[in-house]
């Protein structure tokens, strides 16, 4: 991997090169953040007397382009000239165009917005929707995410997701800044941190879901056109919930060190609703799906002795008050979390509680025990592998188990445990879904993408046109591109069929996405 960056330049940049690869494809990115408005540049990239990209842009842009090797060798000439200053210029040889898809997984998430969209809103076939959530409750519980293909509004993965991009986010800045999406990713955080203070609508009360599975999944058809009754459900000191309380303070405390430098208050503010959330869930402990068993079915808790180490941890990061470790470290021992975990996943926060307490303390007990879980990820480890290199934990969102095991295998690398093998697994696992195993598994990118992923809304054709069970069942890609949405993946031979009835390979869920973009982020600042 190599880099080029010009602090500041204004006039005309010439690059030349020469490469002898044994890659079929040599793929250079081309990274620039201009203000809008800005007078155009050119750009364009020659070889010989073959010109493969050329342009005129204005803003903020972000230009892919591949040389063939048989030309390559030839030598090529980048040459960019701009007609005012800009304040950097980053090109970067890439195997996949890992900041395309950080700025379509960007957009999934806006996607998956519930409530009164703001006006710049970039997804042109969704609008406002569950304008009346809470409304039975007289609470506004407006915002948020929709959990999958489908419109309830499941705390437990929607705070967990919170979570991990918002790691993702801390770790791997600089990605989000070369690909002019900071400000995208802020808001995008914020859309599902402000529903969270919205939720918390008391020091011991949380609402932690609405919407009703049952009567939700007998609808089909678009959010906007939805009529069926949305139950919110709520925890209280007599119905605890400490799996997902712990979670969302762990969410809301991450989220305050990502909005640290730029909207102090704001992050201050969800501090102080993060200890007050850990608080409840600590003095009344309990496990959510008891309390609220509507959601047993589908995200029922195996336990919060997790949850309550992972907020706890969060909480000491982002405020360094040495009592949160000391909860921590306790949470910890008195619920055993010094094992390998089966998984990371919006249930099980064991490895990242691990990682977390590592990157702390420096402790060698917490980095060790991380670094067997990421060892029994690797292809002599104990999870199985696909014939193509996928690790295949299991059927249900395989593609989402190996990318949140990747993510934690780039920050176990960054804090210096075997930077090497760590990032090679990682790099591993997201090029295989960027196409590697044959195919791309994120919607809108890459070759043979999957077209028909199980989610209602997009399946929708343009209004006025109607929707509904009929366009579940229709053949075919789905109208909308539902675009940077990972799917579940393929089967543990590699195979994959488009299918939209089918919801375990083609399922899209939040939780899916959040591991996976974080880990992109990662991989891309590799190739800065």
């Amino acid at each position: 991997m190599s880099s080029w960056q010009v602090p500041f330049f204004e006039g005309t940049w010439t690059m030349k090169g020469f490469w002898l690869f044994e890659l079929l494809l040599l793929n250079i990115s081309v990274s620039l953040c201009m203000a809008e408005g800005a007078h155009p540049l050119d750009i364009w990239c020659t070889c010989g007397s073959t010109t493969w990209i050329s342009g005129e842009w204005t803003g903020n842009i972000e230009a892919n382009f591949q040389i063939p090797v048989s030309t390559a060798l030839n030598g090529w000439t980048l040459q960019l000239r701009f007609n005012q200053p800009v304040t950097q210029i980053q090109l970067y040889k890439v195997p996949y165009d890992y900041g395309e898809v950080l700025k379509k997984s960007t957009r999934f998430y806006e996607a998956q917005r519930s409530g009164d969209l703001p006006n710049d809103n970039r997804i042109d076939w969704r609008g406002d929707s569950a304008l009346n959530d809470g409304s039975d409750v007289g609470v506004d519980l407006t915002g948020g995410w929709y959990d999958a293909g489908d419109f309830v509004k499941f705390g437990f993965p929607m705070a967990q997701s919170a979570t991990i991009l918002a790691w993702g986010l801390i770790e791997y800045q600089a990605a989000y800044e070369a690909t002019c999406q900071l400000d995208i990713m802020r808001d995008s955080l914020r859309w599902v941190t402000d529903y969270f203070l919205k939720a918390h609508t008391a020091p011991n009360e949380f609402y932690a879901q609405v919407g009703d599975g049952v009567l939700d999944h007998n609808y089909w058809g678009r959010p906007e056109e939805m009529t069926m009754p949305r139950p919110s459900f709520k925890l209280t000191t007599s119905k605890p919930g400490s799996d997902v309380v712990g979670e969302t303070a762990a969410a809301l405390a991450a989220a305050s060190i990502a909005f640290k430098s730029s909207d102090a208050s704001y992050s201050a503010l969800l501090l102080s609703h993060a200890k007050e959330l850990y608080t409840f869930a600590d003095t009344y402990r309990g496990k959510y799906s008891v309390s609220i068993p509507e959601a047993a079915e589908y995200y029922s808790s195996t336990a919060y002795g997790d949850e309550l180490a992972w907020a706890a941890s969060w909480i000491y990061f982002a405020s360094n008050e040495a009592s949160y470790l000391t909860a921590a470290e306790n949470h910890y021992n008195s619920f055993n979390l010094h094992n390998v975990a089966w998984a990371f996943s919006w249930d099980d926060k064991e490895a990242g509680v691990q990682l977390l307490l590592y990157k702390l303390t420096s402790k060698s007990t917490y980095g060790n025990i991380i670094q067997q879980f990421l060892d029994s990820w690797s292809p002599t480890g104990s999870v199985p592998y696909t014939p193509k290199g996928l690790a295949y934990r299991d059927k249900w969102g395989a593609t989402r188990y190996a990318a949140n095991s990747a993510f934690l295998a780039l920050v176990a690398a960054d804090a210096g445990l075997k930077p090497s093998v760590n990032r090679g697994f990682s790099e591993s696992q997201i090029n295989y879904m960027l196409g590697d195993g044959g195919q791309s598994f994120v919607v809108g990118f890459g070759k043979n993408p999957p077209n028909a992923p199980h989610h209602s809304s997009s399946s929708c054709p343009d209004l006025p046109a109607p929707c509904g069970w009929n366009e579940f069942s229709a053949p075919g890609p789905n109208p909308q591109i539902l675009n940077g949405a990972l799917v579940g993946g393929p089967d543990e031979f590699d195979n994959f069929v488009n299918d939209r009835t089918d919801y375990i390979y083609n399922e899209v869920t939040c939780d899916y996405n959040a591991g996976f973009q974080s880990a992109v982020a990662g991989l891309y600042t590799l190739y800065m």
